[in-house]
């Protein structure tokens, strides 16, 4: 029985890394459906080039600092329990790898690609591990000292805070230093229309993502024995809120639409497992509308020029998430208990610090040292024939 229930945890988890895997080439359809013609290759093989890098960094180095486990021993060592360890290694690889695929939604279009291979190498093996461990291990005692203090620790079940606020702050950090693409706002104030280049690219991505994300959240149990039906439900109801709230702000901006799922789920990553439907609903619906809000100010106001908005979108919907576990997964709101709005409130503060502290300095060094953004004549012709010598689609 014992090696039938281990072999049954490494199919479920498998499942849900091979579906997180999956999500990638939504990531990756969402960013050639966002940027221009002229860097549609270059979105594909960012993506795919990142999640390589980021393998190795987490193999040989971030799994270990976030979890204390080397893969140095022998196989048969490695594959005891059915190799379960090896599969949850897989499993949360494909959220570490998350982080740069964040990332190259916000800097597309301008940054150059060896470096950015660089920085995201630093990203997986060090700075995510980091705040991965202190969350999700129990690190540098963290997680024991908010318990102390406020009967409960940081909450985090399937990453608004540890992946996507992480990834979100990172990017921002990144598209600061990076500076707008040229052209993008002219000196008179006014903002030059960079339109997506296929609306039903940009939708196949989102929808990619969305399906992929039920393996991201009810996988995050990483057993059978823990599966939970009410984290598949939570993520239906928050995937629904954002897609109305986004529907109805953004007046039917097919870009705002196909964002807003994604903006529900990334809030109800947190707290899937503790808050009610209802609950997640209204988690969603505050979603969609922070990212269509918050994606429209950044952009016009500020002049931030955060291509695919992941900013907003991992970022402050990740920090909305990580703080609405704290309010909705209480008992008195319906919740399942077992949270602290004061724990969620210094866990998600303390995960922006170290991503964006983290972010401006693996950033700042690589600008520093090697420069980090592409000519503006190389802009002009785009990353496809800059970088990749060939278009998306013979002339």
């Amino acid at each position: 029985m014992e090696a039938l229930q281990s072999g049954s945890d490494v199919v479920f988890l498998l499942m849900g890394a091979v579906m997180v895997l999956a999500m990638h080439a939504g990531f990756a359809f969402l960013e050639v459906g966002t940027v221009r013609h002229k860097n549609q290759v270059n979105a594909l093989v960012k993506i795919i080039g990142d999640f390589a890098v980021s393998t190795i960094a987490y193999f040989f180095i971030g799994y270990s600092v976030a979890y204390g486990v080397s893969f140095f021993e022998a196989a048969p060592m490695l594959a005891e329990k059915n190799g379960f360890e090896l599969v949850k290694f897989f499993f949360l690889l494909t959220f570490a790898a998350a982080i740069p695929a964040i990332v190259s939604g916000g800097i597309a279009e301008r940054a150059r690609f060896n470096p950015q291979l660089a920085a995201t190498f630093a990203l997986v093996g060090l700075i995510y591990p980091f705040y991965e461990g202190m969350i999700w291990n129990g690190n540098y005692g963290f997680q024991a000292w908010l318990e102390s203090s406020f009967g409960y620790g940081f909450h985090d079940f399937a990453g608004s805070v540890v992946v996507h606020a992480v990834g979100g702050w990172i990017a921002l950090a990144a598209v600061l230093l990076l500076g707008a693409r040229h052209g993008r706002y002219r000196k008179d104030g006014m903002m030059s229309a960079h339109p997506p280049s296929s609306i039903p690219f940009l939708s196949l991505g989102a929808w990619i993502l969305t399906v992929g994300w039920f393996g991201f959240n009810v996988m995050s149990a990483q057993s059978v024995e823990g599966v939970s039906g009410l984290v598949a439900v939570n993520s239906l109801m928050a995937m629904v809120g954002g897609v109305l709230a986004a529907l109805f702000m953004g007046r039917y901006d097919p870009g705002f639409v196909h964002n807003g799922p994604l903006a529900g789920l990334v809030a109800i990553c947190a707290g899937s497992d503790v808050v009610h439907p209802m609950g997640a609903l209204f988690i969603g619906l505050v979603a969609g509308a922070l990212f269509v809000w918050t994606f429209t100010l950044t952009q016009n106001r500020w002049k931030i020029d955060d291509v695919l908005g992941v900013w907003p979108l991992h970022g402050l919907c990740g920090v909305w998430g990580g703080i609405a576990a704290g309010i909705f997964g209480l008992e008195a709101l319906g919740g399942m208990g077992g949270v602290s709005f004061m724990s969620q409130l210094i866990g998600t503060l303390v995960g922006v610090v170290v991503a964006f502290g983290g972010g401006f300095i693996v950033y700042g060094l690589i600008k520093k040292v090697v420069g980090i953004r592409l000519t503006e004549e190389e802009e002009y012709n785009g990353a496809d024939l800059s970088i990749h010598k060939i278009a998306a689609n013979p002339k």
